[in-house]
């Protein structure tokens, strides 16, 4: 349901939400086509959910070690998204690979932000992997999530120089300030899209 013709965002968190923390500065400006609705962590007491507390946005834990398996888990997310009803789901650093049973669920609704310039360096270690291979640049993708992990369309790229002397810390530290212009960026796109 839109609020005023924003687009309604969920937004899941495993951690301390500086990705989370972007889309609720982009969000709070009246001019963003978006407002976040709910905040989900699969970790409870995380940073992330203080940082939306703060800003009175709903938020929810919801333990995936309480659950027997991914799908029980991932039926649990989905019903408490569904009493929010969102337009786009946002992973803001949410540590779990969803099964096709949730994507399928929720088809063309969840994007994510991942720290390489896909489809170049998909899944984990990609700044230690850029460095290991000599890499000139690297950056951050926002893309829509599909079954096949980290392989959905593309919605925004920002690009950053690799530097003499980059240890894999410092170049997602790098990377880490870009992603925080990409997510709204992207969030602002799809909103524009939809809002023809």
């Amino acid at each position: 349901m839109r609020l005023s013709g924003k687009l309604s965002l969920a937004v899941l968190i495993s951690g301390r939400g500086s990705n989370l923390q972007a889309l609720i500065d982009a969000c709070e400006d009246p001019g963003f086509p978006a407002a976040i609705k709910i905040v989900v962590s699969n970790r409870p007491a995380v940073y992330g959910l203080e940082r939306a507390q703060n800003h009175n946005i709903p938020v929810q834990a919801i333990d995936h070690k309480q659950y027997s398996s991914r799908e029980t888990f991932e039926d649990a997310l989905s019903d408490a998204l569904e009493r929010h009803a969102p337009d786009l789901i946002c992973l803001a650093g949410f540590m779990r690979v969803l099964t096709p049973h949730f994507i399928r669920r929720w088809e063309g609704k969840i994007i994510n932000i991942h720290p390489s310039l896909l489809p170049a360096y998909k899944g984990v270690d990609t700044h230690a992997r850029v460095l290991a291979d000599g890499g000139a640049e690297s950056g951050c993708s926002v893309h829509y999530v599909t079954a096949e992990l980290d392989s959905g369309p593309v919605i925004v790229q920002r690009r950053v120089p690799v530097l003499p002397g980059d240890t894999p810390d410092i170049l997602a530290a790098r990377i880490l300030e870009q992603e925080h212009i990409a997510y709204p960026e992207a969030v602002r796109r799809i909103a524009e899209t939809m809002n023809g």
